[in-house]
């Protein structure tokens, strides 16, 4: 932990009376805050508390209706990123700002000044990220990549620029344990030099861990500021939630289901030359239980995804399997029309459309629920199930009608879990279910994931929060550099074993039908 500055400190950043306003919700009301230099400050708050748009207004992305910033004790006007980063101002976005057909070094460049020589730019991304641990190829072009592999452009990116204070909107969410120890030690290391770093999060073992201190928002006002060290997570949560943690129950797996989803020795090479080949994966799910699969990001993550949601088929039906029945060959729909459901790690263009309505985006997945007929749209139906989603899962939004894009991160990966859910599926794929939603929200999806374990549900898990998979799956596999190992049960390893897997040092060769199934 490094020192607390002096309070007598020139504050590095001071919002005054700080508020902005949509036509639906009052995102923030009056806020105050205060960041001295070196100083590790946490922003907390639920899912639609306001925090993102407080940073995107200190960022000069969204202008504030009233309020006013001091900048080294200076009043300051930031219209737009540009004057931010000028002042000296980085900030690593939760929701990626990057253009998918460009090169990693093409998006930096975008950012960092002096950078028309892309090949000295190359080296000093590749020397960076050596540097903190956050390996990156300079010449990899982003649509190609998982989403850790484009959180860490948007950290290298930011770290590039030299910043005197940093925002970081959930850097850890998609990042493997060893990665986060890293970067703790990066960002140790510039409040050590001076730099300040705004820091939001929904894991509050980080926040004790590496901030001095905390300010807490609930309904866009500021409810505290306090030490995190003196507080509990348990204390922090309730002063973000207004209560007590929600307390999931976590039963025997029903180890009799059948064999619901299989994958029997599925190889194919990566669709692009950044891809990871997948070499060899048996895995087996059964009706009853919750399987997860850790791994760093861009292991081969989104190629077995691709190959599970049928995005991308296979040569041999009998590559995959659903209930007994080979779906190798079958597109999504098709998967879906057999009872399979896919939550995708990318909210945004993948689990929803950002220019259409909730309702509209509840019909794209959901339409086999009586919402057409005659090839007609039930239009009460798809709103009905919509204002399902919206009041089962918690969702803060401006009604079904709303855009997907209005909504927080959080809240939309809530909407996108209950559509899923609510489907009555046979088969759950679910990809970094909790990324970026608040405790609360985490702990409730986490309880529906058991849930529908519980209702005979296969459940497939992958996921990067060894927490998460420790906390709700029955058995635990892990996939490095496209080869999966064995499944074990979770009563029968370990967070060490398991991050000692993600290295690839786990029993040599795929594994075998039968510990893909857990037999033996």
């Amino acid at each position: 932990m490094s020192p607390r500055p002096p309070a007598a400190a020139t504050p590095r950043l001071a919002l005054t009376g700080i508020s902005k306003a949509y036509p639906t919700v009052v995102a923030n009301d009056g806020i105050d805050l205060v960041v001295l230099p070196g100083e590790i400050h946490a922003v907390l708050g639920e899912n639609g508390a306001g925090k993102s748009t407080l940073m995107k207004i200190i960022y000069g992305v969204t202008k504030a209706d009233a309020g006013e910033i001091a900048w080294n004790g200076e009043p300051v006007r930031i219209d737009n990123p540009a004057q931010a980063r000028r002042l000296g101002i980085g900030m690593v976005f939760q929701q990626f700002s990057l253009f998918e057909t460009l090169t990693v070094a093409e998006n930096i460049a975008l950012a960092v000044e002096d950078s028309r020589d892309l090949d000295a730019l190359a080296r000093r991304i590749e020397e960076v990220s050596a540097r903190y641990g956050i390996p990156l190829d300079p010449k990899q072009l982003v649509h190609s990549q998982s989403v850790g592999e484009r959180q860490r452009v948007e950290i290298v990116r930011c770290l590039l620029q030299k910043p005197e204070l940093v925002i970081m909107d959930e850097p850890t969410s998609v990042l493997a344990p060893q990665a986060v120890r890293k970067l703790f030690e990066t960002l140790r290391l510039l409040a050590r030099e001076g730099c300040s770093i705004l820091y939001i999060s929904h894991r509050l073992d980080e926040i004790k861990e590496l901030c001095d201190s905390a300010t807490i928002l609930r309904g866009g006002k500021v409810t505290g500021t306090v030490d995190p060290r003196d507080e509990s997570a348990s204390s922090l949560a309730r002063m973000m939630i207004g209560k007590a943690l929600p307390v999931f129950a976590h039963g025997e797996a029903d180890e009799g289901g059948e064999e619901r989803l299989v994958v029997a020795g599925l190889t194919r090479k990566a669709d692009t030359q950044f891809g990871t080949d997948l070499d060899d994966i048996h895995l087996s799910v059964r009706s009853g239980e919750i399987v997860g699969i850790a791994g760093i990001s861009g292991n081969g993550q989104q190629e077995l995804l691709a190959a599970l949601s049928g995005e991308r088929t296979s040569r041999e039906a009998s590559e995959i399997h659903f209930g007994g029945r080979q779906v190798g060959r079958l597109g999504a729909a098709a998967r879906r029309d057999l009872g399979l459901v896919f939550v995708p790690e990318e909210r945004l263009g993948r689990g929803a459309v950002a220019n259409m309505s909730l309702a509209d985006n509840a019909l794209l997945t959901a339409h086999r629920l009586n919402m057409v007929r005659f090839g007609l749209i039930r239009f009460g139906e798809v709103r009905s199930f919509a204002d399902r989603c919206v009041d089962r899962f918690n969702v803060i939004c401006g009604g079904v009608e709303a855009d997907a894009k209005s909504l927080s991160g959080g809240n939309l990966q809530k909407f996108i879990v209950g559509r899923e859910f609510l489907q009555e599926p046979r088969i759950v794929v679910a990809a970094q279910p909790t990324w970026g939603v608040d405790v609360g929200a985490a702990a409730a999806i986490r309880q529906a994931l058991i849930e529908m374990r519980g209702a005979g549900v296969a459940v497939l898990v992958i996921s990067e929060d060894l927490d998460e998979l420790f906390e709700i799956c029955d058995r635990i596999a892990v996939i490095a550099k496209g080869r999966l190992s064995p499944a074990k049960r979770t009563s029968e390893t370990s967070i060490e074993e398991i991050g000692l897997w993600m290295s690839g040092l786990f029993p040599e060769g795929p594994a075998t039908p039968a510990e893909a199934s857990g037999v033996g």
